[in-house]
């Protein structure tokens, strides 16, 4: 049998999905190269509902397209790319999977667990500051993912990073795996290149789709708001022309640096709609699109806009023991009043 044959065996031994070929949508045809096959992993179509987001000027709608409902270890948007990046990976006859990010990495997370569905290993480079890199990088938000589903994690300094890069840091751990024995598939960072921009591709066929559907009677939006790039930036898009209309940053303090005020917003989106954001890409593109809004009521109102929620959600445990705890009160010992009959013998617990 040949590799490919027993890394698709081996897929099929861990998952019931289904490896198909893939057809692109009509539009994107000229786009080279196109992939031959994709994973179905993500719970799709993720749902997109009306947002009554605080902050929205009068006459003004926004939807909300549901990426962090697309799974739950596997939530966020990072699950359309691995869905043909995990396929070129087995179709190379790889057995195991590298890639690379921040700490708190919803890339890395969503690489470790969909590799466990396809019974591939997966050894993820986490980076982080070099007083941290001698001891256990612990078990907060993403970490404690990871880890439960058996990620190799190899931990760098910020340092070597800027002196390696990814591509060396990457590569050199590639070839460590290969002098085992091993078949390890790179992954860049974020899954960002060529092969996993066709998930995307399939977010905007599914959008449209959904808008042809009667519950939203071929409804138009003037305006798509996603979070994107390592710093978190928002980016506004019109799905016709792929022209950015927003031209708003939201990085704050940069990458998965939050400030109060964008907590203090996460908590009063959450608290208010029942969207839980997350504090590295989601909740500042939320941040920075509300505070437009805000300061700019006359340019917002009377449209409709779509934000994407990019998931990540694991990320804010990261920040709750240390920032926010004191934004979520509302506790307290209950008062018993003596009056109260005590409990029947025959009750259940």
């Amino acid at each position: 049998m040949g590799e490919v044959a027993k890394s698709v065996a081996k897929v099929e031994e861990g998952f019931l999905g289904l490896m198909r070929p893939y057809k692109p949508p009509s539009w994107a045809l000229h786009l080279n190269p196109i992939p031959s096959h994709v994973f179905s992993l993500a719970h799709v179509p993720t749902p997109i509902h009306k947002w009554n987001v605080p902050g929205t000027p009068a006459n003004t709608e926004v939807y909300i397209k549901r990426e962090d409902l697309c799974g739950v270890q596997l939530s966020g948007n990072k699950a359309r790319k691995l869905e043909f990046l995990l396929a070129d990976a087995v179709s190379h006859g790889s057995d195991c999977v590298i890639t690379m990010g921040g700490m708190q990495s919803n890339h890395c997370r969503a690489t470790a667990v969909a590799a466990r569905y396809l019974n591939l290993d997966c050894f993820l480079i986490l980076c982080m500051y070099e007083s941290q890199t001698e001891r256990d990088p612990g078990l907060a938000g993403n970490l404690l993912i990871e880890r439960l589903v058996g990620a190799h994690v190899e931990v760098v300094s910020w340092e070597a990073f800027a002196k390696y890069g990814s591509s060396g840091l990457l590569n050199s751990l590639k070839k460590q795996l290969e002098k085992n024995g091993r078949r390890p598939y790179i992954i860049p960072v974020g899954g960002s290149n060529s092969l996993g921009t066709w998930g995307y591709i399939e977010a905007v066929r599914e959008i449209e789709q959904q808008l042809q559907q009667p519950e939203f009677d071929e409804m138009t939006f003037d305006s798509i708001v996603a979070p994107c790039g390592s710093s978190g930036t928002v980016v506004g898009l019109s799905l016709g022309s792929w022209l950015s209309t927003l031209k708003a940053e939201a990085k704050g303090l940069g990458y998965a640096s939050s400030s109060t005020e964008e907590l203090v917003f996460i908590k009063e989106v959450a608290e208010a709609t029942g969207v839980i954001l997350d504090p590295v890409y989601s909740g500042k593109a939320a941040y920075g699109f509300v505070k437009d809004m805000r300061e700019n009521p006359k340019k917002w109102e009377g449209k409709r806009v779509l934000f994407i929620h990019t998931g990540g959600i694991f990320a804010l445990y990261d920040k709750a023991t240390k920032v926010m705890s004191n934004m979520v009160g509302r506790w307290k010992r209950m008062d018993i009043n003596e009056s109260i009959p005590l409990k029947d013998a025959s009750e259940c617990w």
